[in-house]
C-alpha cells in the first residue's frame, strides 16, 4: 500500500478568507466551524485532498515553494477571468498556461483541460 495526499495545508493571515476562495475554486464549501484562526475546505468530489487553513502571524514574503497547477474544464482565459472574479490575480502569462495568484499571493499555475486541444 502506497501513500496518499489527504490534506494540502496553508498558512494565512485570514484562514476563513482564505478558505472562501479556494472553496470557491473548486465549487466546495467552508466548514461550517471555521474562523479566521482556522478553517477547512472538504474536497468536492471522491478523491481530492481537503485542505487546511491555518492563521500564522506573519504574511507571505516569498515565492511558494510548491503550488496548484489547476486543469481548466474550458478555456484557460475563462477559467483565469472566473478566478479574476474571485479574488485572484494575474502574475504572468505564458503560452499555454497562466500564473496567478490567491488573495494572499499564493502562486498557481491554470493550464488547459482536455476541453482545450493544443496545436
Amino acid at each position: 500500500m502506497t501513500t496518499v495526499i489527504k490534506s494540502v495545508s496553508f498558512d494565512a493571515v485570514d484562514a476563513f478568507a482564505l478558505a472562501t476562495f479556494w472553496a470557491a475554486v473548486f465549487g466546495s464549501d467552508v466548514d461550517e466551524e471555521s474562523t479566521a484562526d482556522k478553517a477547512f475546505v472538504e474536497a468536492a468530489g471522491w478523491g481530492g485532498p481537503n485542505i487546511w487553513f491555518t492563521r500564522v502571524p506573519e504574511a507571505k514574503t516569498a515565492k511558494n515553494r510548491m503550488h496548484f497547477d489547476l486543469r481548466a474544464p474550458g478555456t484557460v482565459e475563462r477559467e483565469v477571468t472566473r478566478l479574476e472574479k474571485l479574488g485572484a490575480t494575474v502574475w504572468r502569462r505564458h503560452q499555454h498556461h497562466t500564473i496567478m495568484r490567491d488573495p494572499e499571493g499564493n502562486e498557481f499555475c491554470v493550464e488547459p483541460g482536455p476541453a482545450h486541444r493544443q496545436k
